[in-house]
């Protein structure tokens, strides 16, 4: 085992052993501390991200079913490898059902222990991308997506290595449909973080919502339980995207996530440590930004001495056939469309105000028009070829919808909660806790009877 991203704690009050452990296994490869009591465990599983935890049954202060029964109540806990030198069957039993991975007697060897932390770490790995799954987060890929022939570009495109390297912050600016997503996963790829890239759009999110999805909650019911962007992204890149939309308060804890590596869920106390690169993306300028009150000056500075500045498509004309040819090709697999001139001279003319995103979905809608045969400029449907069409709204969320219709039925029975959960049949406790979640705020008295 030669992994260094296995970040192992062990919790070992036997001197001798403890120094033994931590030895072979930072000799193997691992990132790891000793603590010599329960307390001590608890304490570091609690605000550091470790991935396995060695943990003796019989310690001072908490024993290690104790430290384990405390654990289970985290969102994405370490994996826990229980030893004991006098344990009973009952207690590994005990132990197993209160989630430890296995439980091992002493004494042990070494290989046994190498053995068993290794296969943690693949269990820990599969649970943190079943989680990145079930929070819907993006998977990291190159550069390859950008094909362009402008200088202006190439040089952007030249500068992201480099920068992967640097240590601090980095914000991408451009305007929807740039690529700047794509900009972030190279990024993460080129930076040789060995965690998960993780995505959180800003401006797909309620901002009553920002904090928790970022930092995570620590509420008392679990179905308000949240593990935080910046939780799942442990060793790796968190990719903020809309930043100018971050819901102030939420800026004030990125700004302790950037300068102090430091984070306290919502409705928490404890401060944690973590290991995260914040890559940021705006379509505003960070100056614009700031004048207009969505951006905080002091974060703001943080971005300041690392933008990366990406062109719109307008500005890339000579690239415009090359991605047409790109998408096609993706689009039709072993029998791709191909554009008349005609098209492909609408294509050059059109402003694209979608940009990148705009020209594959023109593309994929022209192929179904066009039935197999060349795309002609009326399967573009570019109101002539020249200037913007009218641009449908964003899609909204479902959790917008809900938020909205909530609003409406609220004011329609004047804001009596009790009346308000029976039309929309939940429970006032269900109500009282979406009315927090989505910031709804009760109006004026005179404002209800007006």
């Amino acid at each position: 085992m030669t992994d260094a991203r296995i970040r192992v704690l062990i919790a070992e009050d036997e001197p001798q052993l403890g120094a033994l452990l931590e030895t072979f296994l930072t000799q193997r490869g691992c990132s790891t501390v000793l603590v010599r009591d329960g307390r001590a465990a608890l304490e570091r599983l609690l605000t550091d991200p470790f991935d396995v935890a060695i943990v003796d049954i019989v310690m001072p202060e908490l024993d290690g079913l104790a430290v384990l029964r405390q654990l289970r109540e985290e969102p994405l806990p370490p994996e826990v490898i229980v030893s004991s030198g006098i344990g009973t069957v009952d207690t590994a039993i005990a132990a197993i059902k209160l989630g430890a991975y296995d439980y091992l007697p002493k004494p042990y060897r070494m290989t046994e222990i190498e053995a068993l932390v290794r296969r943690a770490f693949e269990k820990r790995q599969l649970v943190r991308a079943e989680a990145l799954r079930r929070q819907r987060r993006t998977i990291p890929v190159g550069l390859s997506e950008f094909r362009t022939t402008t200088p202006e570009l190439q040089h952007v495109l030249a500068s992201v290595e480099p920068m992967a390297h640097e240590a601090g912050p980095i914000c991408l600016f451009g305007e929807r449909g740039t690529g700047k997503a794509l900009v972030a996963r190279a990024l993460h790829r080129m930076s040789g973080r060995n965690g998960a890239f993780v995505e959180m759009r800003c401006g797909d999110l309620l901002a009553a919502r920002h904090e928790a999805e970022l930092v995570g909650r620590e509420a008392g019911d679990p179905v308000e339980r949240r593990i935080g962007s910046v939780e799942l992204a442990a060793g790796g890149t968190l990719f903020l995207g809309d930043l100018e939309r971050l819901e102030p308060r939420a800026q004030q804890r990125l700004l302790s996530i950037i300068d102090d590596a430091t984070y306290v869920r919502v409705d928490a106390t404890r401060q944690r440590r973590c290991d995260v690169r914040v890559v940021a993306a705006t379509s505003l300028a960070i100056a614009d930004a700031v004048a207009a009150r969505s951006l905080r000056p002091d974060l703001a500075s943080r971005f300041g001495a690392h933008v990366i500045a990406l062109p719109p498509l307008r500005q890339r004309r000579g690239d415009i056939r090359l991605l047409a040819d790109k998408f096609l090709a993706e689009i039709g697999g072993a029998n791709p469309s191909r554009l008349t001139e005609a098209a492909g001279e609408a294509l050059e003319r059109y402003g694209w105000p979608g940009n990148v995103q705009e020209l594959r979905a023109v593309l994929e809608r022209a192929v179904l028009l066009a039935g197999g045969a060349p795309i002609q400029p009326r399967d573009l449907a570019l109101a002539d070829g020249v200037g913007p069409r009218p641009v449908p709204a964003p899609p909204v969320s479902l959790e917008e919808v809900e938020r909205r219709h909530i609003a409406e039925v609220l004011a329609h029975v004047g804001w009596h909660q009790g009346r308000a959960a029976e039309v929309l049949g939940i429970s006032a406790k269900t109500l009282y806790r979406k009315i927090r979640e989505y910031g709804l705020e009760r109006p004026h008295a005179g404002a209800l009877t007006r």
